[in-house]
């Protein structure tokens, strides 16, 4: 078994971090300062209040401009429901590792169980295990419960989770006691966050606040849970490296422990956890959505000596056959179009199959992009 697939079994025990998981000293170079990132309060807003929208507004344009990094309170989701799915998720990473292991992520698809990412690298590996899955809500299907059913299986019995009686009935196992459509609900909850965030995006970018609705509306999304196991020499490795995010927007809740490092102003910076906020960044996808104005910012994930930490990471994702293009309104005010058109399927495979996602992938996307076209067409 590699040693990725050991992570929470074997290696947070270790006392020395194995050679495959060491990063080179230059991504290793420590915060020393808090990000200035906005906490936008969505109470107004989402009451339909005219200026609170207009406050709203300005501050994640200030914030995209900069450095893409916003926080949002009093967003409209259940702080239980979030609670839950924290639960969820570490109950899923408590399993026997041959248990998470029949559900690994198979070459080509995005979703299943990893550990370490080393069923794709095998240097700087990250110091984590991660569970992803799909999410859209264009079918009167249950996807998210459907997945699990599919990959774990009928009941959890064994492992404390919920034994499904019927579709609609669920019977509580005395260890765990929380249902397994808890991701359902929070991934339905996140896409809902998500499309009004896209809403505040157009108006900041002075469009229509619709403008980007059609594009994400029937979009697939990545829902994926973190899990960053201490480490006995955390100061050689890392929970994820340097990385822009190749999707549209990300939606992170992080538990109490903290270790997300924003890069901005030509230096490392934390973003400190609130358990009553979600973390919102731009990706890459967005930043071509705006012509390049608004900023897909390297960020990172740092681990712990002490504790592990774990996170619920949502990326809203644009109908995969839908082209990504800036509204001509914004490209006629900037005078020249930065990015050529592209489908969300282009770059997902691009980042899928042909690059390992840092601060360059879009214009590295670009110029693949346009390569592939010329060798197409001569």
């Amino acid at each position: 078994m590699d040693s990725g697939g050991l992570l929470r079994c074997e290696l947070e025990v270790l006392p020395h971090v194995p050679t495959n998981f060491i990063w080179p000293k230059e991504y290793l170079v420590d915060a020393q300062h808090e990000l200035q990132a906005p906490v936008v309060d969505l109470y107004g807003f989402l009451r339909g209040e005219n200026e609170a929208t207009k406050h709203a507004a300005k501050l994640i344009s200030e914030a995209c401009l900069k450095h893409g990094f916003f926080q949002v309170i009093n967003h409209g989701v259940d702080p239980h429901l979030i609670r839950q799915a924290h639960d969820q998720m570490d109950t899923f990473f408590k399993l026997p590792i041959h248990r998470k292991l029949s559900v690994h992520k198979t070459p080509g698809s995005m979703w299943g169980y990893s550990g370490a990412h080393a069923h794709r690298f095998s240097s700087q590996l990250p110091w984590k295990e991660t569970l992803s899955f799909p999410y859209h809500d264009n079918t009167l299907e249950p996807v998210v419960t459907n997945y699990f059913k599919s990959t774990i299986g009928e009941d959890f019995e064994q492992t404390g989770q919920i034994v499904m009686i019927s579709n609609h009935i669920q019977e509580y196992s005395p260890c765990c006691g929380f249902p397994r459509e808890t991701f359902q609900k929070y991934c339905g909850a996140m896409k809902q966050l998500g499309m009004k965030l896209i809403e505040l995006l157009a108006m900041s970018l002075g469009v229509d606040r619709l403008h980007y609705r059609d594009l994400f509306e029937e979009g697939c999304s990545i829902m994926r849970c973190n899990n960053y196991p201490s480490c006995q020499q955390p100061s050689l490795t890392l929970g994820t490296g340097p990385h822009c995010d190749p999707t549209s927007l990300t939606i992170l809740h992080q538990d109490h422990v903290g270790g997300l490092h924003v890069f901005a102003d030509n230096k490392w910076q934390t973003v400190p956890p609130r358990l009553d906020a979600f973390v919102v960044n731009i990706g890459d996808t967005f930043t071509a959505l705006s012509n390049g104005r608004y900023k897909s910012c390297l960020h990172r994930a740092v681990v712990n000596k002490y504790k592990e930490r774990k996170s619920l990471a949502f990326f809203l994702c644009p109908k995969e056959d839908k082209l990504v293009r800036a509204p001509n309104d914004i490209v006629s005010m900037d005078g020249t179009k930065h990015y050529p058109d592209f489908t969300w399927s282009h770059l997902l495979h691009f980042t899928q199959n042909h690059y390992r996602a840092d601060q360059a992938t879009l214009p590295n996307f670009t110029k693949w992009l346009l390569s592939s076209k010329t060798t197409h067409t001569s």
